[in-house]
């Protein structure tokens, strides 16, 4: 059997954190990414209804807008992890994806910013123990 290396289009970049993105309560991560694409682990269980489980890879696009139901990763107050962005009129809520979890709540002044939009996830056969 013969294995071919193929490349559709260039080949392109694609910068993964060196620290893991909190599915759960939040936890800070690095300050400064300039790329449109990015990988982060995921570290926790706050996302599981939406299929990104401890120890997976995120593939996450900061060139997307969010919509009603995407996962994000957004900063709140400076601490960073996943949550489900909601949109009702102007209204924008964050919700944890595990009914185990307390209803996320936001305080009126605080301050958000979302640093991409999930695209897409691998997740491992095997995890390490």
């Amino acid at each position: 059997m013969q294995v071919l290396n193929v490349t559709i289009g260039l080949p392109t970049p694609v910068l993964i954190l060196d620290r893991a993105v909190r599915a759960g309560l939040p936890s800070p991560a690095d300050d400064f990414i300039e790329d449109e694409t990015f990988l982060v682990r995921v570290a926790g269980d706050s996302m599981v209804l939406a299929k990104l489980f401890n120890g997976d890879i995120a593939v996450v696009d900061r060139s997307l807008m969010p919509r009603n139901g995407d996962v994000v990763v957004v900063d709140v107050d400076g601490e960073r992890s996943f949550k489900v962005w909601r949109r009702q009129g102007p209204r924008v809520t964050l919700h944890f994806a595990n009914p185990r979890f307390p209803e996320f709540q936001l305080s009126p002044d605080a301050v958000i910013e979302v640093w991409g939009v999930v695209s897409g996830s691998v997740n491992p056969r095997r995890r390490s123990e």
